[in-house]
């Protein structure tokens, strides 16, 4: 019979030293809080239960996006790791493995949790080796090697200070030995707080093996407890993001300046340039194009377009090869079919815009249906805000649109029409005929350009 695993994360921490009024665990890397790359790794190990500690004056916390289903634990009083982990081992049962982690530390992978998990023995520590151990407590062992305590920095003397294998604070357990450890803490230290790490020494008293399993990458067990260190987890982050992606096929310029906040799928000879920006879900067909500069968030690029440099998008989906930029901004709704172009200094937002469709310049398209094979001329807008309410303005296959038009919404452009240059168009547009608005032009005789007085 499988032994049950019961996960509990410790994210209850104030975090002052991140000097915010946002909860150390929420803020964030690579684009999602800290507190959700951890719950996705526990996720990963098919536990039967996830217990997250936190402190009931940020309730916030419980807002974080997970696909996991969580036991949150209140922590009314922060009195350490150890009391952390007391107020939720009473929803565990006795009989079942209990793994502990810290919800800011979010490089964690869970084939190192595994290796972890795979020891015999009732008591197992994640342990790590570093040419600088400041900080961290350090682990001690008998003659043998067996693990015998941790004790903290502040705690440690001199002699054990020179250590270099320290503690992750990552621990698995089973549950009915932790819960005795737990009940025998005590806050005689620095802090005067339970430290989860006492339960070492109580259970090398009993005689318990303790097992230990040294990390390969301490980089990956980088906890953040202020914005130096947020920064530097965000720099790992990046640089593990852009590896995966430029092995499986992505030409990725200059991975250092390369920022990935979200999720991408990503085809096979995609080429993505400097100081590009993707956010939030993310889907690159073949051979898409990103040129330098671009901001991309929550969009779906089919194989073969392209966006070239500066272009903001948001929200878009093209259904074939397009080409988008420089210079352009594509707010949500934007859908563009095979063969689009919007150029430089067009603004585009809920619009479906048909296949062959140009846009080139210097034009905004908002709340619209646009069919094939339509020539937007320069400086065209659609007016389509009245102050309270949003129309829509629909433009038939194969129009073509003088530049400096404006469509004042409702209307709508008959298929194969023409509208003259410098048009303000507000009722319908026939199919097939050339509509144009213009007032005469005047030369007014013996007009002279006032001038200042001397």
């Amino acid at each position: 019979m499988d032994i049950p695993l019961h996960i509990i994360i410790l994210a209850a921490g104030d975090g002052t030293r991140m000097k915010s009024r946002l909860p150390k665990v929420l803020h964030p890397v690579g684009g999602r809080p800290m507190l959700a790359w951890v719950l996705d790794t526990a996720a990963a190990l098919q536990p039967d239960g996830i217990h997250v500690v936190f402190n009931p004056e940020t309730p916030e916390v419980q807002t974080v996006s997970t696909e996991a289903r969580v036991n949150w634990v209140p922590q009314a009083e922060r009195l350490g790791t150890g009391h952390a982990v007391q107020q939720a081992i009473p929803a565990i049962p006795r009989a079942a493995r209990v793994l502990v982690l810290y919800g800011d530390i979010p490089l964690l992978q869970a084939d190192t949790l595994r290796s972890l998990l795979a020891l015999d023995e009732a008591l197992g520590v994640l342990t790590m080796s570093l040419e600088n151990p400041a900080g961290y407590g350090r682990v001690l062992r008998d003659a043998d090697g067996r693990v015998r305590a941790v004790v903290e920095d502040r705690d440690a003397d001199e002699t054990q200070r020179r250590i270099s294998e320290v503690n992750t604070g990552i621990i698995v357990a089973d549950a009915r030995g932790l819960r005795g450890w737990l009940d025998r803490l005590h806050t005689e230290n620095s802090q005067g707080e339970y430290y989860l790490t006492d339960i070492f020494v109580l259970a090398a008293d009993d005689e318990t093996a303790i097992g230990s399993v040294l990390a390969v990458d301490p980089e990956e067990m980088q906890g953040v407890n202020d914005r130096v260190q947020l920064a530097a987890t965000e720099a790992r982050h990046r640089k593990l993001a852009a590896e995966r992606l430029m092995r499986d096929g992505v030409q990725i310029v200059d991975p250092r300046r390369f920022d990935l906040r979200g999720k991408i799928r990503a085809g096979c000879d995609v080429r993505i340039d400097i100081n590009v920006v993707l956010e939030g879900d993310i889907r690159l067909g073949e051979g898409v194009a990103i040129g330098p500069g671009c901001v991309l968030r929550d969009c779906d690029l089919a194989a073969g377009t392209r966006v070239h440099p500066y272009s903001v998008l948001e929200g878009v989906q093209t259904l074939g090869a397009c080409d988008i930029g420089p210079f352009a901004r594509l707010r949500p709704g934007t859908v563009l079919g095979a063969g689009a172009k919007v150029g430089n200094f067009v603004e585009v937002k809920n619009v479906q815009i048909g296949a062959g469709t140009k846009a080139s310049h210097l034009s905004y398209l908002g709340d619209a249906t646009i069919g094939d094979g339509v020539n937007i001329g320069a400086g065209t807008i659609t007016c389509n805000y009245d102050g309270v309410n949003k129309h829509r303005t629909i433009i038939e296959n194969d129009v073509f649109i003088g530049s400096d038009t404006q469509l004042v919404a409702p209307v709508t452009v008959g298929k194969g029409a023409d509208i003259g240059a410098g048009s303000t168009i507000t009722r319908d547009v026939p199919e097939g005929k050339l509509t144009l608005s213009r007032s005469k032009q005047v030369t007014v005789p013996g007009w002279r350009r006032p001038k200042k007085d001397a």
